[in-house]
């Protein structure tokens, strides 16, 4: 188990180093999306009775933000390692493909966690709420952060270039992120869109997790939690079974 806590380390000092960017910057973010959309619609949109609208947005806002830097973290540090030919030090120790699996993903969720934590703190200033299920909302977390987690490794396994990464976190993780229900519940969308809204897995991880906040979702939160750990489930094999075969790190 040395070397999996090794490159765990190493990964958390690599983000933390530099937490200016990795951690403050995020968090300071996603309040300008709370401080502009709760000042905008506060007063005409209530989502559910009694939940004034800045206080619905702060988890879906919190889960984006863990989300989206859970997938930043394994994806950046494995390209930039792919990139700079550092990866080779990696390679060489007696590392198995499932200790490297472990340490990356277990990063990832540590900063999206950190990043989620630092939302919130702050948005609990801005609006504050009571937790209904705390036990939902770290179990949605976790699932939430790993799947991304092993979704960035993938990503990075695959791309060829830093441009190839930056295309999938614009055009697939920031879409999706943005159209789950960050901002509205999909109760207030056409028929066809809330089809369209149960195909994104993003949707299921927000939904469950504002749950937690508020006891109070668009579907059943054990619907949601099936989903989404299913997600990780079939993303973490797909991850192992890349690194066991070598995909684009032996060549």
């Amino acid at each position: 188990m040395t070397g999996l806590w090794t490159l765990f380390y190493k990964e958390i000092l690599r983000f933390w180093k530099v937490s200016l960017q990795t951690i403050l910057s995020p968090v300071v973010t996603t309040l300008l999306y709370l401080l502009i959309f709760s000042h905008v619609l506060a007063a005409h949109v209530q989502v559910y009775p009694g939940v004034g609208y800045a206080a619905f947005l702060i988890p879906g806002l919190v889960m984006m933000a863990m989300l989206q830097n859970a997938f930043s973290n394994s994806a950046s540090s494995l390209i930039q390692s792919k990139m700079g030919g550092s990866i080779v030090f990696i390679l060489l120790p007696p590392l198995a493909y499932w200790e490297f699996f472990s340490a990356y993903v277990a990063a990832s969720v540590v900063r999206g966690m950190a990043v989620g934590l630092g939302v919130w703190l702050s948005g609990y200033w801005f609006a504050p709420h009571a937790i209904a299920h705390p036990g939902w909302m770290l179990a949605f977390a976790l699932a939430g952060c790993a799947a991304l987690g092993a979704l960035g490794i993938i990503s990075a396994l695959w791309a060829d270039s830093y441009d190839q990464l930056a295309a999938v976190q614009n055009f697939v993780i920031m879409p999706l992120t943005f159209l789950s229900g960050v901002f509205y519940s999909i109760h207030s969308l056409p028929p066809f869109w809330q089809g369209v809204s149960h195909l994104n897995p993003f949707f299921y991880m927000i939904d469950g997790f504002r749950y937690g906040f508020f006891g109070v979702s668009d579907i059943s939160p054990w619907t949601s939690l099936s989903i989404v750990s299913g997600a990780f489930l079939a993303l973490s094999l797909a991850t192992l079974w890349l690194l066991k075969s070598g995909y684009k790190l032996r060549s």
